[in-house]
């Protein structure tokens, strides 16, 4: 089973181009949107903090030293590339202080604050609408003609929504050091979440690709969970009605697949029988889930980027933008344009 993103088939045929990505920090921009503004009163600071080939946990440190509190009093709501420049925010819990840093005036080879308001509430993890993306490939050759045909492919279908390899660290080692967690190894706290969450994801990856290989991945079959479109809200199985099949046609829901945990799978007929066929390659991957208590959830199979433009902004050079919703990655729509 291919669930390493180096391994997965692609949906369209192979990258009609080829480029350097992240020449440069600057190559990779990433700017995060909360989907909400801070309300201007709270024992929280919100801080909007602009990034160059850091890491997300070292600046949250940096952040927590400069205004003297503990590393748990600041949170942010998702994790950024390193080797990328990325604007996200990050929230300092500030309780009875009546004078606050200046943040404004903290300065760092790493990352700067650009804004602070106060907000009531924490930042929590995942609490974000997505991320704008402005990417550029360096020395770009390859069959134009087919990128832009690909490129209106991707605009119109989307592409396999995949699990990126940020999530399964070097090599994909992530997903052995699970097998050894399932098996009885004891690994520090922080590092437990990871691991679930790589070997939940490689589970999906393989459902995904095994429906990418049969060209099913946007076909709906007999037995489908159906996902409205930009929420994570599910309802079904349901048969295809015609009602169905129209609002799938325009985009107004989707097809999901397993995160694997405790209870029954939603799935039923074919689509329960390829989802249930993969996962059971890897027994001790599903029973490790289910034993850590994580429960039966669905991911939608494709994903569509919004806002999407290509431009060639000289002979060898390549610009994508693209906004995504929380929770999905660039790095696989690159992929089926550019290796």
């Amino acid at each position: 089973m291919a669930s390493a993103p180096g391994e997965l088939p692609f949906a369209h045929g192979g990258p009609p181009l080829r480029g350097t990505l992240r020449a440069s920090p600057e190559d990779f921009f990433v700017d995060e949107d909360l989907g909400f503004a801070p309300d201007g009163h709270g024992e929280h600071v919100f801080l909007r903090v602009e990034k160059r080939g850091a890491n997300t946990d070292w600046v949250a440190r940096e952040l927590a030293r400069y205004a003297h509190v503990a590393p748990d009093a600041v949170s942010y709501a998702g994790l950024k590339d390193r080797h990328a420049l990325t604007r996200q925010t990050f929230s300092v819990h500030l309780p009875g202080k009546q004078v606050e840093p200046d943040w404004l005036a903290l300065e760092h080879a790493e990352f700067r604050v650009l804004e602070a308001a106060r907000h009531s509430r924490k930042l929590k993890r995942g609490a974000l609408k997505g991320n704008y993306f402005k990417i550029i490939l360096r020395e770009v050759e390859g069959d134009r003609p087919a990128a832009a045909a690909r490129i209106a492919a991707i605009a119109a279908q989307g592409v396999p929504n995949y699990f990126g390899e940020q999530r399964f660290g070097h090599g994909g080692a992530n997903v052995e050091r699970a097998r050894a967690l399932f098996a009885g190894k004891r690994v520090q706290r922080h590092e437990r979440s990871l691991l679930l969450s790589s070997a939940r994801s490689f589970l999906f990856n393989g459902v995904l690709a095994a429906r990418v290989e049969c060209g099913d991945w946007h076909v709906a079959l007999p037995g489908e969970v159906w996902m409205l479109a930009g929420t994570h809200s599910i309802f079904g199985p349901e048969p295809l009605t015609p009602e169905l099949a129209d609002r799938f046609a325009h985009g107004d829901i989707g097809l999901t697949g397993p995160l694997w945990g405790k209870g029954e799978l939603r799935s039923t007929e074919q689509v329960a029988l390829i989802e249930s066929g993969i996962v059971g390659q890897h027994p001790d991957l599903a029973a490790g889930l289910e034993a850590n208590d994580l429960r039966q959830e669905r991911r939608a199979l494709a994903l569509k980027p919004s806002g999407f433009s290509a431009n060639w902004l000289s002979d060898s050079d390549f610009e994508l933008g693209f906004h995504l919703g929380s929770g999905s990655y660039a790095t696989v729509i690159i992929r089926e344009i550019c290796s």
